[in-house]
C-alpha cells in the first residue's frame, strides 16, 4: 500500500489549533499590531506543534513588506566583516528579522546582482558595504524606497544612510600621532587600492596631514593584489631592500602590518628602536603579537549594530540622507 504524504501544515491549521483568526496568526508571525500574550504564546506553541514554516516571500508579495534585512558584505574571508555581521545580528536579536545574506568578493558587477536578487524578496531594508556601486545598482538602491544602509564609510553622500568613519580622518591621525612621536622619516606599505578605495582614503588623509607638517613619504611601495600577512612582509622586505632611510612604516591595514613585524622578526630589525610599524583596523591578531601594534582601531561591531538599530527605528526613508559617524581611535600598542 502506498504510504500517503505527511499533510504540509499552513496558516489555517495553526489558527485552528491555536482557535484563533488567521490574521491574528499572520500578525504574530509578523510581530505586528497589539496581541495579547496569551494569544501569543498560544500561536507560538502551535506553530512550534505542527512544525509550520512560514512562506516569508508570498507573506511579502500579499503585504508589500517582509522580515528580511538584505545585507550584502565585500568578503566573510577577511576579519573585518564577520565582526560587523555579528554586530547587524546582535541588532536584530531581539527583533523578528532576519538577515540575508550576499558576498561579492570586492566585485562590483557581482553587488549589482545581489541588490537586485534581494530586492526581489521586497525586503524591509538593505545593508551594503561603502559608497561604491555601478550606475544600474546604484539607480535599484535609489528607486526601491526601502531603507538603504551604506556601511564602513562616511566621507561621501549617501543614498540614504551611511555608518562607519571617516577613513581619510584615520589617516590623518595616523600621520599626526607619528609625528607627535618624533617620527619624520615614513614610508607607506600597502595593497591595492582597485579593491579597496577605503584605503586609498587613508593613505589621502596621511599625505595630507604630513604635509601640513612640512613632511612627505620618503618611500612607498603597494602590492599588487588583496591584503595579506604574506604581502605585508614581503612587500616591506622589498621596501627596505631599496636602500631608504625610514624610522617608521604606515600599512594599509593590521593583516600587512603583522606580515611586516613578522618580517622584521625573522630579519632581526628592533620594533621600535629601529623600525616602527602602525596599522589600521585593531585585529585582535595584532594585539597577540609580542609587542602590540600600533594601530587605529574601527568599531566594526558598533558599526553593524548601530546601523540595524537605525534601520528599523526609522522604517520610512527619510527627507535627507543621514550619517552616523562611529569614530575611530588610536591605540598606542608598542610598535611606534
Amino acid at each position: 500500500m502506498k504510504r500517503m504524504q505527511p499533510e504540509t501544515p499552513t496558516l489555517a491549521h495553526v489558527a485552528q489549533l491555536a482557535n484563533v483568526s488567521e490574521n491574528t496568526v499572520s500578525r504574530v508571525i509578523r510581530n505586528k499590531g497589539s496581541i495579547a500574550e496569551q494569544t501569543r504564546k498560544r500561536v507560538l506553541e502551535a506553530i512550534e506543534a505542527l512544525g509550520y514554516v512560514p512562506n516569508r516571500a508570498a507573506g511579502s508579495l500579499a503585504s508589500s513588506a517582509s522580515l528580511i534585512i538584505g545585507v550584502i558584505l565585500p568578503s566573510l574571508s577577511n576579519i573585518v566583516f564577520p565582526e560587523v555581521l555579528r554586530g547587524i545580528h546582535a541588532g536584530l536579536a531581539d527583533t523578528p528579522y532576519q538577515p540575508m545574506i550576499g558576498v561579492t568578493d570586492y566585485d562590483l558587477g557581482k553587488e549589482q546582482q545581489l541588490v537586485s536578487s534581494l530586492l526581489a524578496w521586497q525586503p524591509t531594508a538593505l545593508i551594503t558595504t561603502g559608497f561604491e556601486h555601478t550606475d544600474a545598482a546604484r539607480r535599484m538602491l535609489k528607486n526601491s524606497r526601502i531603507r538603504i544602509a551604506e556601511l564602513m564609510d562616511i566621507d561621501d553622500q549617501p543614498i540614504d544612510l551611511a555608518v562607519g568613519l571617516s577613513h581619510r580622518r584615520a589617516g590623518r591621525a595616523t600621520a599626526e600621532h607619528l609625528v607627535r612621536r618624533g617620527y619624520s622619516r615614513i614610508g607607506y606599505v600597502g595593497h591595492d587600492w582597485t579593491a579597496d578605495r577605503r584605503a586609498r582614503a587613508r593613505y589621502d588623509g596621511l599625505c595630507e596631514a604630513l604635509s601640513e607638517a612640512g613632511l612627505s613619504l620618503v618611500v612607498e611601495k603597494r602590492y599588487d593584489g588583496p591584503s595579506s600577512t604574506i604581502a605585508g612582509r614581503d612587500t616591506l622586505a622589498g621596501l627596505l631592500a631599496e636602500g631608504a632611510a625610514v624610522d617608521a612604516v604606515v600599512f594599509s591595514n593590521d593583516d600587512m602590518a603583522v606580515g611586516g613585524f613578522m618580517h622584521c622578526l625573522g630579519a632581526g630589525i628592533p620594533v621600535p628602536e629601529r623600525l616602527a610599524l602602525f596599522g589600521f583596523n585593531g585585529l585582535e591578531i595584532g594585539q597577540a603579537l609580542p609587542k602590540p601594534l600600533s594601530t587605529v582601531r574601527s568599531n566594526r561591531f558598533n558599526i553593524g549594530k548601530t546601523a540595524v538599530e537605525a534601520l528599523l527605528a526609522q522604517p520610512e526613508r527619510p527627507g535627507e540622507p543621514q550619517i552616523i559617524d562611529t569614530g575611530f581611535a588610536i591605540i598606542d600598542g608598542a610598535t611606534a
